[in-house]
């Protein structure tokens, strides 16, 4: 069986691992100055390396480079060739325990891994715990993993990683270090889908990438098992098939509507939705992605600061046409289409005529000054 190209192409070092800047600086400076705590708590949206961040944390507390070479120690990243490390990265290493709080959640699961975590390693210098979506564990097994996080043996690592952080009691994230991870900008995930590409010898255009990478909603996870996906149908991926297989629509065609609209040019914009139509697009995403490039545009022309926000989520080519639509802006007329636009999306999700509600909202918004 094929290994998947998200866990094919897993970071094995903070070098390599992307979007998390200051969060790789601080645990590599810890490493350097050896200070790696005693728990963690790794929390942010999913696929943007909370799990792969604690494996590296293993490695870095159990690499034998680290240990020995003096000079490669202060370089603060796992050397991956060492035996510890490479057990780590296949998944062989007995003093590194990765739980899944969702299907361990109980207090008895978690009383066994405290008697567990009491015992020596039996092969690493570390025993390094990593409990995933730790938000779907119950009052009870919190209160029994809390005399444990506040005193952990010496030996012992405990990583906490969850998508959801408000539900983690403040008894149990006040014991930990905690770092938040931020979704990756659409640039990046773009970049590391080209270089999978390229290594992988599989044809991919820019624009099907990059509706890859914004599909993803600044997951890399997601954008590598969506990547994966297309290339499984064919040996190249272009920006049509990702539309039809995906069933979304690209920016490119996106901004071409919102064209016709800051134009007011009404006759274009609805031949326009018609094509996509006939076409096999899906309207109901049309106009969700519409909604969201036109309440940008809006909000860039009240407040241009907030191009550099923006950055994170388009290309440079595609936020300078996010800039021009906003020279065009008619706040009154196009903020109202905006809530036109919403209240067609809700009836659209639910009408065997997709495409009425939209070209209604576009007709009573643009017809007025014609």
């Amino acid at each position: 069986m094929a290994l998947a190209i998200y866990r094919k192409y897993r970071p094995k070092s903070f070098g390599e691992f992307l979007g998390q800047r200051e969060i790789s600086e601080v645990l590599k400076n810890a490493a350097r100055q050896n200070r790696l705590a005693h728990a963690y708590l790794f929390c942010g949206p999913r696929g943007t390396g909370k799990t792969t961040a604690a494996r590296l944390l293993a490695k870095l507390a159990n690499c034998l480079t680290r240990k020995t070479d003096s000079s490669f120690h202060q370089k603060g990243e796992p050397c991956n060739y060492c035996v510890h490390c490479s057990d780590i990265d296949a998944g062989k290493a007995l003093d590194v325990i990765e739980i899944d709080a969702a299907s361990n959640r109980g207090i008895d699961e978690i009383r066994n891994l405290k008697e567990g975590i009491r015992l020596s390693p039996a092969v690493h210098d570390h025993k390094v715990v990593i409990i995933d979506e730790t938000h779907m564990l119950t009052k009870e097994a919190f209160n029994a993993l809390l005399k444990t996080l506040e005193e952990p043996p010496a030996h012992a690592i405990l990583v906490l990683a969850t998508t959801e952080y408000e539900k983690v009691p403040p008894t149990i994230s006040s014991r930990c270090q905690r770092f938040y991870f931020r979704k990756l900008p659409v640039e990046e995930i773009k970049s590391k889908l080209k270089r999978i590409a390229l290594a992988e010898k599989i044809q991919a255009t820019d624009e099907a990438l990059e509706l890859i990478a914004s599909a993803a909603e600044g997951s890399l996870r997601d954008a590598e098992s969506l990547f994966d996906q297309m290339a499984s149908f064919s040996g190249s991926i272009d920006a049509e098939a990702v539309e039809k297989n995906l069933g979304q629509v690209g920016l490119a065609r996106i901004v071409t509507l919102a064209g016709h609209i800051f134009e007011n040019n009404l006759s274009a914009a609805l031949q326009y939705i018609g094509k996509l139509n006939e076409g096999g697009y899906n309207v109901v995403d049309l106009n969700k992605e519409l909604i969201h490039y036109l309440r940008r545009v809006i909000s860039l022309k009240v407040d241009p600061n907030l191009a550099t926000l923006f950055e994170r989520q388009f290309t440079a080519k595609d936020l300078d046409q996010l800039k021009k639509h906003g020279e065009l802006v008619d706040m009154n007329k196009h903020i109202n289409l905006l809530r036109s636009l919403i209240r067609a999306y809700s009836e659209m999700r639910y009408s065997p005529f997709a495409s009425v509600p939209l070209e209604i909202a576009i007709i009573e918004n643009l017809q007025k000054k014609e």
